[in-house]
């Protein structure tokens, strides 16, 4: 029997995860470029049986793995059904088994139809919710085109709260005609709301996005300039540190021990089976690293759901390519980068020289193995990727 490459198993380093996209939403946000789409109707039985039928096209490629986390993401899972919910988890849990501590996350959406659902979700197996709340007042809400009020937002958290035991709640700052005491006062509130995960996002404007449009003809107005957003993420860091939510990574900030697990195991450069509409995967078999993706629009997706393997598109990650999106995603983490795995990986270690210019910039540190951007190297993270890569 061949033995097994330290690069075969370098998966092992960050874990197994499972993804699942559900695509739909009740309407598309302006600032959104996530694949997502509203549907008047949708073949909820089709959906479900698209997705278990994903999944063991995806266990064939895994072969025997035990998985630490399935996270549900979207689109607006939350408008999935909750035996859809259920029924994923079982079949993944026939078909990989789950680790004893198993974090099962679906994202939703505050609004109070869907709040309702939480506990059939908690039912059927899910123990973590992230709720996509971007804001909390009702103006900016609006600007930002969610369909929830921030009342509906705290009545949700309240729901979720009684329902699961771990919760996270997303919030967008850096919006149009915001301040900084105002988003200082905003993030005091949430901090105050017995959270124990934030995943905190500077509002960007992505291209194809109505957003995106806006600011192309110069009509989106009121965007903070480079020196105010960089006031609102000091102030994000020094608010949640006081806090003891700490950033492990840019946007995340967690109490000790409510790290997403699911998202670590992105950062950390582990293996993740992606099924739905639009997932992206990444798969060590037969000794190479490979990137899955499955069709994004959902009447293709489910065309292709039923051909087993063929239903993803499968290429090939180069070593060097391998190295880079390591060392991409891992220093993102506080945690920072194993500086022998990248070495191993590209076939290569990081220049020393480049490494001491960073440092001697206050930009990363050095310690136990690992290289790790400073609080000021990961707000200037592509820089710093920059500057030990090209």
């Amino acid at each position: 029997m061949t033995q097994a490459s330290p690069k075969d198993e370098d998966w092992r380093a960050g874990g197994f995860g499972i993804y699942v996209h559900w695509p739909y939403c009740l309407a598309k946000c302006p600032y959104c470029d996530f694949n997502s789409h509203v549907a008047r109707v949708v073949d909820q039985e089709a959906m479900r049986a698209g997705l278990l039928a994903q999944l063991r096209a995806a266990r064939e490629m895994t072969g025997p793995r035990v998985a630490g986390s399935l996270f549900f993401g979207g689109g607006t899972p939350s408008l999935m059904p909750p035996e859809t919910a259920a029924a994923v988890i079982e079949e993944a849990d026939r078909l990989w088994g789950f680790s004893s501590d198993a974090e099962i996350t679906l994202e939703a959406n505050p609004t109070s139809i869907e709040a309702g659902r939480f506990a059939g979700y908690a039912a059927g197996g899910v123990n973590r919710v992230s709720m996509g709340a971007q804001a909390l007042n009702d103006a900016d809400l609006k600007r930002l085109g969610r369909m929830h009020t921030a009342a509906e937002a705290r009545a949700a958290f309240d729901i979720a709260r009684a329902a699961f035991a771990r919760v996270s709640f997303d919030l967008i700052y850096a919006r149009q005609d915001q301040t900084p005491e105002a988003w200082e006062a905003e993030l005091g509130e949430a901090l105050g709301m017995a959270i124990d995960h934030l995943s905190l996002y500077q509002l960007t404007v992505e291209p194809g996005t109505r957003f995106g449009e806006l600011h192309d003809i110069g009509k989106l107005r009121g965007l903070p300039d480079d020196d105010r957003a960089a006031d609102m993420y000091a102030i994000t860091q020094s608010l949640c540190e006081a806090a003891g939510m700490p950033a492990y990574e840019i946007s995340n900030h967690a109490r000790p021990g409510a790290e997403s697990r699911h998202n670590l195991v992105y950062w950390r450069g582990g293996d993740y089976a992606g099924v739905g509409a639009g997932a992206h995967g990444r798969v060590t078999a037969g000794g190479v690293r490979l990137a899955t993706e499955t069709p994004r629009a959902p009447a293709a997706w489910l065309e292709s759901a039923g051909r087993g393997a063929e239903g993803f598109s499968v290429e090939p990650i180069s070593d060097e390519d391998r190295a880079v999106e390591y060392l991409m995603m891992s220093l993102r983490l506080a945690e920072g980068a194993r500086l022998d795995r990248y070495a191993r990986l590209a076939g290569a270690p990081l220049e020393e020289a480049r490494i001491v210019d960073l440092e001697d910039e206050g930009l990363v540190i050095r310690g136990q193995g690992r290289l790790i951007a400073t609080e000021r190297g990961r707000a200037l993270l592509n820089g710093v990727l920059r500057a030990l890569l090209v």
